[in-house]
């Protein structure tokens, strides 16, 4: 028998099932799971959703502001105390991916309890096993937590147990929702009491540290700090939650899993991001010669440049490319703490610079279009007090104006999906048919702007519309199907963050 120790409260679906899994019930696509841990003893269960990048995407590690929200695909993840000091973890259905399952770990390998944790000697502990090294996402924890102060030795070990219906590779964030789970998860069961924030940020050197990705923060704070039915706005200098803006009623941001996986630790992405942190070492370079035009650089992200200074002080001192060898003998290295200069690489810098700065311009100008759409004037007031006519017009012009400025947002979704290809090189042939076919159908089937996200090269394509815009979508996926040989799925729908849905703790009896 599974008993409930903490107000159980309205579930997710997939809450549920989990609930149900640990309770080794029929109802639970999950399996049976509550037999890989002991009786009568506590089980923190937490949660952590995929998310939508639905504007900045890579430029986060450049400053800019971002606009994201959490979907309605999850990770589940249930924690407890062990006798000894090994961490078990098991991941349910990652099997059907040709990975081990199961992966058992000698806690000291993790977090010594002594001295420094040595992160490279971690990360190929993982790297070194292709079919256990997904562990990385949730193991690593243990480390990070020690490495970076917040845990001297860790009393004993741990069973973790987890189940995800976020697909790996598309997009969506699997990666994040798996750090911030285990995260999460270890600073319940060990009672570290770790903020919101900080919880974002250790999940992040996870990835960065053990598992060896060079991510920006934004996945990791949404997965932490979204709330339901939001689009959490974040400046990432380096992380400051801006808003939570309402998605507006009538309003839908959805994704298209294109099919085609990506690799946030693939060479495009890499080069693309050196090439922008080259640009900004070229810049502080001219900075510290006494040249003052570059001086909005001096709190060091691109995008505190506007768009009229980077045209008239910085872009003729970028060149358009440069080898990685003549770099590194010009400037030594770049101001980016997790990537490296190749020497036989050559990279191109002024336009992996300019996305950037012109993406943080249209991620202001969006997320103000958004809040404007949300929160019209409202006629009933004038109803009210008798001046009916005055309220016709106003709801009529209240109705183009919102409009505008859904369509606005979707004109800069749009201009944001050109960037990403070609100024950063990130786009791909399917991710653009889907972008290219719903700006056909346009603002009358529904559909306001469409962009690819997160890493680019593939994934998933968000997605702004009405109502109308699911009349045509399976048309859409159909004929997407039919020209590319890939059955397309849809995130549709909005969930709890991390912190918003909390913990439960559960006991088998």
């Amino acid at each position: 028998m599974l008993d409930c120790l903490t107000d159980r409260g309205n579930l997710p679906a997939d809450a549920e099932a989990f609930e149900h899994a640990l309770a080794c019930t029929p109802e639970s696509p999950f399996g049976p799971l509550g037999t890989r841990f002991a009786v009568r003893k506590p089980i923190y269960v937490v949660r952590a959703p995929a998310r939508l990048d639905c504007m900045g995407g890579i430029a986060d590690y450049s400053g800019s502001l971002v606009c994201e929200m959490t979907l309605d695909r999850a990770v589940l993840m249930a924690l407890q105390a062990r006798d000894d000091r090994k961490v078990v973890v098991h991941s349910d259905g990652v099997d059907e991916l040709g990975l081990s399952p199961d992966v058992t770990l000698a806690l000291d390998d993790l977090a010594p309890g002594s001295g420094a944790v040595d992160y490279d000697t971690v990360k190929r502990r993982f790297s070194g096993v292709p079919e256990s090294a997904w562990a990385a996402y949730v193991a690593g924890a243990f480390s990070v937590l020690q490495g970076e102060g917040h845990m001297e030795r860790f009393p004993h070990g741990a069973t973790i147990v987890l189940a995800s219906n976020i697909p790996f590779r598309v997009g969506a964030s699997s990666s994040a929702a798996l750090e911030i789970a285990a995260i999460h998860g270890l600073n319940l069961l060990y009672g570290i009491n770790l903020e919101g924030m900080t919880l974002a940020v250790l999940s992040q050197k996870v990835e960065n540290h053990v598992v060896g990705a060079a991510c920006g923060i934004m996945d990791q704070v949404t997965c932490a700090m979204g709330t339901r039915g939001h689009l959490l706005s974040l400046l990432c200098q380096p992380h400051t939650v801006r808003e939570q803006i309402p998605v507006p009623d009538g309003v839908h941001f959805i994704g298209i899993n294109s099919g085609v996986r990506r690799e946030i630790k693939g060479a495009r992405y890499t080069n693309s991001r050196i090439g922008a942190f080259m640009g900004l070492a070229i810049l502080q370079d001219h900075l510290r010669s006494g040249n003052g035009a570059a001086a909005n650089l001096r709190l060091g992200y691109l995008c505190n440049l506007s768009t009229s200074e980077y045209v008239d002080s910085c872009r003729s001192l970028l060149p358009s490319s440069i080898s990685g060898r003549a770099f590194m003998r010009r400037y030594g290295t770049t101001p980016d703490p997790v990537t490296t200069v190749d020497p036989e690489v050559m990279y191109m810098v002024r336009s992996r610079v300019e996305h950037p700065v012109y993406e943080h311009r249209r991620v202001t100008d969006f997320t103000e279009c958004i809040r404007l759409a949300g929160s019209p004037e409202q006629p009933e007031l004038l109803e009210q007090e008798g001046r009916l006519e005055r309220a016709g017009r106003l709801e009529r012009t209240g109705r183009l104006e919102r409009t505008g400025r859904l369509e606005r947002a979707g004109r800069l979704m749009y201009a944001s999906d050109w960037s990403y290809t070609h100024r950063c090189g990130l786009g791909s042939a399917e991710t653009a048919w889907i972008v290219r076919e719903t700006r056909k159908l346009g603002e009358e089937a529904g559909f306001y702007g469409a962009r690819i996200t997160g890493g680019g090269a593939g994934g998933t394509v968000a997605v702004a519309g009405n109502d109308r815009m699911f009349d045509h979508l399976g048309p859409l996926l159909e004929r997407y199907g039919e020209a590319t040989g890939i059955e397309a799925d849809v995130f549709i729908g909005t969930s709890p963050g991390a912190l918003e849905f909390g913990h439960r703790v559960y006991r088998i009896a």
